[in-house]
């Protein structure tokens, strides 16, 4: 299978390279350290999977390279490989598109099995990943949306109302509407408080 390698850190992208090269049905086609060398590269080389971190530097994240990915022609299977596991990042990472969700610290073995089940077609997940989302599913608590998810961490780090509304590309008047929504999710009345619940519950990370 045809692999294609999506990380900022050189030294990762070597590693990666060394490690998954000496499997013998594996193949690494290209890599790339943002998300617009990656569209290029992968047009061009049609992987079978692309290996996808989260933090991708300046530009798009590894979300919204995963989205364009996905909207490409021949499309390659998405396997994201990164070191975050909150909900927010799982959640907009699969809501984008991602076939599976591995986490870097995992044994080289995992990451090969992922790897051929994303090539399949079928969920790759590591097992921390899958327990925090069966949890989910058992226990949802907040049923909280992943733009309201994208909101609360444009909070964490910050952003006002005007510049989430830039970010996101809505309204200032959709914002808020949002943030009323999150506050009763969450059952808080200020942003301070929605921010410091919405940590606790793993839902994002600061």
């Amino acid at each position: 299978m045809r692999l294609f390698l999506v990380d900022d850190h050189p030294v990762v992208r070597a590693g990666l390279a060394a490690l998954v090269g000496g499997e013998p049905d594996m193949e690494i086609v290209g890599e790339a350290a943002n998300a617009a060398d990656a569209l290029r590269g992968i047009a061009l080389r049609r992987p079978d999977v692309v290996l996808m971190d989260l933090r991708l530097g300046d530009g798009p994240d590894g979300v919204e390279a995963t989205r364009k990915v996905r909207e490409l022609p021949d499309r390659p299977q998405v396997l994201v490989l990164t070191t975050y596991e909150t909900d927010a990042d799982i959640v907009r990472a699969i809501d984008a598109g991602a076939t599976g969700y591995v986490l870097k610290a995992c044994p080289p073995d995992e990451l090969f099995q992922a790897i051929r089940t994303a090539a399949r077609g079928e969920t790759a997940l590591s097992p921390k990943v899958a327990t925090r989302m069966l949890r989910r599913l058992r226990d949802p608590g907040p049923a909280l949306t992943a733009r309201e998810i994208e909101i609360l961490q444009l909070l964490a780090k910050g952003a006002g109302n005007k510049e989430i509304a830039r970010t996101l590309y809505i309204t200032e008047a959709t914002v808020k509407t949002h943030l009323v929504h999150v506050y009763g999710k969450l059952g808080v009345d200020t942003r301070t408080a929605a921010v410091t619940a919405a940590v606790e519950r793993g839902l994002i990370r600061l």
